[in-house]
C-alpha cells in the first residue's frame, strides 16, 4: 500500500480522536462552563450536524481545487477548530471550535476516500479505503481513552490542544507524501449532483444512515448504561470504549478484505448480525462480562459496513464520486445524531437504559432491508440488461432488407 495511505490514516486518526474523545470529558467541559451535562451534550450533536452540512459544503467549495491542496485546507480548518475549542473562554465558542473542526470530517474522509482508492489496483479499493480509516479505529483505542485521561487528570483543555497537534502531524504528512492528484478533468458540479438520482447511491447512504445510527443509538448512553445497570465503577467506562474501539479496528479491517470479493453478502451479515447483537445487548447489559463482549460485536460488526458502503457509493457514482462520497460521510454522522436523540426519547419516557439499544436494532434491520431492495434492484437491472442486449442481434437482422 502507497505511504500516501499512512498520511490518509494520521489525519483521519486526529479527527476520529477529537470526534469521540468528548464523550468522555462532558462532565469536565460541563463544570467548567456551568453548564448541565445534557447542555454540554450538544457538544456531541453540533459536532455531528456540522459533519453531515459541511461534507457537501466544503466539498462544493473545493471543486476547483486539487485534491491534495482540498485535504490540506481541510486539515487546517480542523486545527484551527480544534485551538478554538481549547481556547475558549466560553461555551458558546467551544461548540463554535467544535462545529468548525466537524466542517473538515465530512469532505476529509470523502475526498481521501476517493484519493485512497485513486492509488491503488481496481481490485483493492476497499481495503484502501479501510486503510484510511483504519486511523479512525485506531483513535478509538489509543487516542479517545488517551485524551480522556489527560483531560480528566489534566485538564479537557490540553486534550483540546494535543488534538490540534495531531492535525499539523496530519497536515505535513498530507503535504509531504500525497500525491498532487488534480480532479478529473470535465467533471463539474452537475455531473457530482447528477450521482444523487442513482437510486443504489441514495440507498447506500440510507443504509449508512439506519445501520451506523444503530451502532451509536447504544454507545451514546454507554456511561450511564455500564455504571447504572451493569454496576461498572466509573472509571471503567474508559476501557469500555477501549473495547469498543477494538470491535471498530477488527471490523473496519474484516470489511476491507471482503468488500472487494463479496460486498452485498458482507452488508447482509453484518447488518443482520449488528441488529441482533443491538437486540440482546438489552440483556447482557445487566451483567458485566456479557455487556463488555456485546460492546466489541458491536463496535465490530458496525465498522465492518463503513467499507462496503463507502465502496458502494464510489462504484454507483462512477466518473464523479468526490461529492456523494463526502455526503456519504455526512451520512455517517446524521445516523449519529438521529439515533442519539431517539434514544435519548426513549430513556426520557421512562423506559430505562438499556431502551436505546431496541431502537439500535430497529435501525439495522431496517438498513438490513434496504440492502435486500438494493440487491433486488441490481438484479433486476442485469436481467434487463441481458434481454436488451438478447434483443439486439435480432432488432438488427429485422432492419437488413430481403
Amino acid at each position: 500500500m502507497p505511504l500516501a495511505l499512512l498520511a490518509l490514516a494520521i489525519g483521519a486518526f486526529g479527527i476520529g480522536t477529537t470526534e469521540f474523545v468528548i464523550m468522555g470529558l462532558l462532565p469536565e467541559v460541563a463544570d467548567e462552563f456551568g453548564v448541565s451535562v445534557p447542555t454540554a451534550g450538544h457538544l456531541v450533536t453540533g459536532y455531528a450536524l456540522g459533519v453531515m452540512l459541511g461534507a457537501p459544503l466544503m466539498t462544493v467549495l473545493g471543486t476547483k481545487t486539487s485534491r491534495k491542496r482540498m485535504l490540506m485546507l481541510l486539515m487546517g480548518l480542523f486545527i484551527a477548530g480544534n485551538l478554538l475549542s481549547a481556547l475558549a473562554p466560553v461555551f458558546g465558542l467551544m461548540l463554535l471550535g467544535r462545529v468548525i473542526a466537524s466542517l473538515a470530517h465530512g469532505a476529509f474522509f470523502g475526498i481521501g476516500s476517493v484519493v485512497a482508492a485513486g492509488l491503488v489496483a481496481p481490485h483493492k479499493k476497499a481495503g484502501a479505503i479501510a486503510l484510511m480509516f483504519t486511523g479512525l479505529t485506531v483513535a478509538n483505542v489509543i487516542g479517545v481513552p488517551l485524551g480522556t485521561l489527560v483531560g480528566q487528570s489534566a485538564g479537557w483543555r490540553i486534550t483540546f490542544g494535543l488534538v490540534a497537534g495531531l492535525g499539523v502531524i496530519g497536515l505535513a504528512g498530507i503535504a509531504w507524501l500525497v500525491p498532487d492528484l488534480p480532479a478529473p478533468e470535465g467533471v463539474r458540479l452537475r455531473h457530482e449532483l447528477a450521482a444523487f438520482k442513482n437510486v443504489q447511491v441514495l440507498l447506500a447512504m440510507a443504509m449508512t444512515v439506519l445501520g451506523f445510527g444503530g451502532v451509536f443509538a447504544a454507545i451514546t448512553y454507554i456511561a450511564p448504561m455500564m455504571t447504572q445497570v451493569a454496576g461498572f465503577a466509573d472509571g471503567s467506562v474508559t476501557w469500555l470504549l477501549v473495547l469498543f474501539g477494538l470491535g471498530m479496528v477488527g471490523g473496519n479491517l474484516v470489511g476491507g478484505r471482503y468488500a472487494d470479493r463479496a460486498l452485498m453478502p458482507l452488508l447482509y451479515v453484518s447488518l443482520g448480525a449488528l441488529a441482533v447483537v443491538l437486540a440482546l445487548f438489552t440483556l447482557t447489559a445487566h451483567h458485566k462480562i456479557p455487556a463488555a463482549v456485546t460492546i466489541i460485536l458491536i463496535g465490530g460488526l458496525g465498522f465492518a459496513t463503513v467499507p462496503p458502503l463507502q465502496k458502494r457509493v464510489l462504484d454507483q457514482a462512477h466518473g464523479a464520486p468526490t461529492l456523494a462520497s463526502a455526503v456519504n460521510i455526512g451520512a455517517f454522522n446524521l445516523g449519529n445524531a438521529l439515533s442519539a436523540w431517539l434514544g435519548g426519547l426513549v430513556i426520557a419516557a421512562g423506559l430505562g437504559y438499556t431502551a436505546p439499544n431496541w431502537v439500535g436494532a430497529v435501525l439495522a434491520a431496517s438498513a438490513l432491508v434496504l440492502a435486500f431492495v438494493s440487491a433486488a434492484l441490481d438484479r433486476r437491472d442485469k436481467a434487463l440488461g441481458a434481454v436488451d442486449a438478447g434483443r439486439a442481434p435480432t432488432e438488427r437482422q429485422a432492419a437488413v432488407p430481403h
